[in-house]
């Protein structure tokens, strides 16, 4: 692919040609200095983006973790409805705050103002709505599954995404997306194989349902979302995010007096909070940001990475948190997992 590429800048001039043309008559320290100020910003673009990996690595790690830490006695103590919410409207805080920034720096243009059209605004219960009834679904899962075993389920919605975006976006997968797909379901049930006891699966059928539905949810949420978003591609995200995190709020704060209305007004909102109830809470606002980010600075492939090294990383700390037994089954379908999610990002770029 290289080859070709600088075989067709030769047929066509080159930019080698024009580049010392364009170099002719300029003092060596105006060249040098350029070369120095590109270097300066390749590193500082380089040392963004290790920060921004590596930030979303370790928080996609911590996320079943925390989770699965919060508990007390196998129950959730505090309310998750009131958790989700307050997750929501962290990630609100945050995206006003990068807001205020920007304002601050740039003023406030057509772009980047809060104020809109019914039209606009209208789209975005449908996303909040959807990922309501997922983050509440990420909770009562822990029924069933480990913190290991919830990072390999999890990556049944690139299965979903995969083939929503190729019915809602019309947008055509490649054969390598196709034998990724396959290779995730194999790598996913070879992860959860269970060879001592009478079930073949670690996970109940129960498990299986909740991921899969989970799975759908965050599939067709995620593609509903980028649609709205790159329909208006000159939208500032921070403010597109800030009304998807308002619907958000709202929809939690309806499942909050549906089902646990009498549990807030006589114990209060926080009961049973706890530090690593707080750290669950920003874990989950962080996490929403950090993928934006890595978006925005790294690629596909970074985020890809981060995944797969982040499941890897989840079943190793839970070994010395829960006792978690590392087989040779869990250890052989993370790998296929692994790989498949890989495939999937490349069969993606190349198609």
């Amino acid at each position: 692919m290289e080859y070709r590429k600088l075989k067709d800048e030769d047929n066509d001039g080159g930019g080698g040609a024009g580049d010392l043309e364009s170099l002719r008559g300029k003092p060596l320290s105006a060249i040098t200095v350029s070369n120095v100020a590109s270097n300066s910003s390749e590193k500082s673009k380089w040392k963004r983006k290790s920060m921004v990996t590596l930030a979303l690595t370790v928080l996609t790690s911590s996320q079943a973790i925390l989770i699965v830490w919060s508990k007390r006695a196998g129950k959730y103590e505090y309310s998750v409805t009131t958790a989700n919410f307050m997750v929501e409207a962290l990630k609100c805080a945050l995206s006003l705050a990068a807001l205020a920034r920007i304002w601050r720096n740039e003023g406030v243009t057509e772009d980047n103002r809060l104020s809109t059209t019914l039209d606009e605004v209208i789209v975005y219960p449908i996303p909040a709505a959807l990922y309501l009834v997922k983050n509440l679904l990420q909770y009562y899962i822990f029924a069933y599954v480990d913190a290991p075993g919830y990072q390999i389920l999890k990556n049944f919605n690139i299965i979903s995404t995969g083939i929503l975006y190729r019915i809602i976006l019309k947008k055509k997968l490649s054969e390598i997306q196709w034998a990724a797909f396959i290779l995730l379901c194999c790598g996913c049930t070879t992860a959860q194989l269970n060879s001592n006891s009478d079930h073949v699966l670690q996970t109940p059928v129960q498990g299986w349902m909740m991921a899969i539905v989970m799975a759908l949810l965050s599939g067709f949420a995620g593609v509903y979302t980028e649609a709205i978003i790159k329909k208006r591609p000159s939208r500032n995200i921070n403010v597109q995010n800030f009304w998807l995190y308002v619907f958000g709020m709202a929809f939690n704060a309806v499942a909050i007096v549906i089902q646990d209305f009498d549990a807030v007004m006589n114990k209060g909102f926080f009961h049973g909070y706890s530090f690593i109830t707080v750290l669950m809470i920003l874990n989950h606002a962080l996490s929403g940001i950090a993928v934006s980010m890595v978006m925005k600075y790294a690629d596909n492939i970074v985020k890809v990475y981060s995944t797969s090294v982040a499941m890897l990383l989840t079943a190793v700390v839970s070994v010395f948190l829960f006792g978690f037994h590392l087989s040779l089954a869990f250890f052989l379908g993370s790998t296929v997992v692994s790989v498949s999610v890989y495939l999937h990002s490349a069969g993606k770029l190349q198609r």
